[in-house]
């Protein structure tokens, strides 16, 4: 295979792509109301709210790891993002740009990987690198404010969080949708598990 045909997208990419971004957009509405309920939790130190960051991260993680072309997780990440600021997103229009910097994040991860390491290992990074996306623009447009130390919580935090709910969250549900047979159309429902 060619260089050129691993990064042509097939229809079913994008139908897959797309199905799992509006999912998880939908899953956001939820999500949001989650997050904000959750506040009380953490009124002793408010930026460690962002270890539960991850499911914003989940769907450009997960897209990336499934088709496996340039430009996957960015398209997870904006998608999902698009489609919560269409169903009412309490963050508005900041949810694209959101969405784009985390999807950009997650793809930074395969691109270290020269879209070849499919594995766990990188889907860890992406999620990580995701949280580290999202922690920066967050910082800079909503807490402005924060100390250095508040800084650090919340970016750890979401990194954190990127790790283990985008990273291993997204390649565990890799795993149950290869189990089922739906990605047989993909590499990833041919190949053995990468770890």
């Amino acid at each position: 295979m060619t260089v050129t045909q691993r990064n042509d997208w097939r229809v079913v990419d994008i139908v897959v792509a797309a199905v799992i971004a509006v999912a998880f957009g939908v899953v956001f509405l939820a999500w949001n109301v989650i997050y904000a309920a959750t506040e009380p939790l953490f009124v002793a130190l408010p930026p460690a709210q962002a270890i539960m960051y991850g499911i914003w991260l989940l769907p450009g993680v997960l897209v990336g790891l499934i088709v496996r072309r340039p430009g996957a997780a960015l398209f997870g990440g904006f998608v999902s993002a698009a489609v919560s600021v269409l169903l009412g997103s309490p963050f508005g229009i900041d949810a694209l740009i959101s969405g784009a910097i985390q999807g950009a994040g997650a793809e930074l991860a395969f691109a270290i990987g020269l879209y070849r390491s499919w594995g766990l290992v990188f889907a860890i990074l992406a999620g990580v690198l995701a949280g580290l996306a999202a922690a920066i623009h967050d910082l800079v447009v909503y807490y402005p404010d924060f100390g250095l130390d508040s800084q650090l919580v919340y970016a750890g935090a979401t990194a954190a969080s990127g790790a283990l709910i985008a990273g291993i969250g997204a390649w565990l549900l890799l795993r149950a949708l290869v189990a089922t047979g739906a990605l047989q159309d993909f590499s990833v429902g041919r190949d053995q598990p990468e770890v």
